[in-house]
């Protein structure tokens, strides 16, 4: 069983920078896959980032590539979302999450708030 904890997040300019952290409880971290995903209000949850096991294998939603980095400590189970140039799109809920592949992802903690202003 995954348990993940994000945090991090706040309100922050448009063209500002913020740094979320989603920490796991779980066997073998190394092995899953890890994904940030966020949900604006009014819309449904949309995926943002992936990192594979390997630290150098990473994926981004067009909407943030070039503007997103996202990491992983497989020593300290935590996987990071560095967010630079935010737009005031980018305000949404983000959450990280767990998967061993196939397509399902799991351990969804509560979230963290992140707003930009314009």
């Amino acid at each position: 069983q995954v348990q993940l904890v994000e945090s991090g997040g706040g309100l922050v300019q448009a063209g500002g920078s913020l740094r979320l952290s989603c920490t796991a409880s779980v066997r073998a971290f190394n092995i899953y896959t890890m994904g940030w995903f966020r949900q604006a209000p009014g819309k449904e949850r949309e995926w943002v980032a992936a990192s594979g096991w390997r630290t150098f294998n990473t994926s981004f939603a067009d909407s943030v590539k070039g503007r997103f980095t996202i990491s992983r400590d497989n020593v300290k189970n935590t996987v990071i979302l560095q967010m630079n140039n935010l737009k005031p799109e980018d305000t949404a809920v983000y959450y990280c999450a767990a998967s061993l592949g196939g397509g399902g992802w799991a351990g969804w903690g509560r979230g963290a708030q992140v707003t930009v202003s314009s």
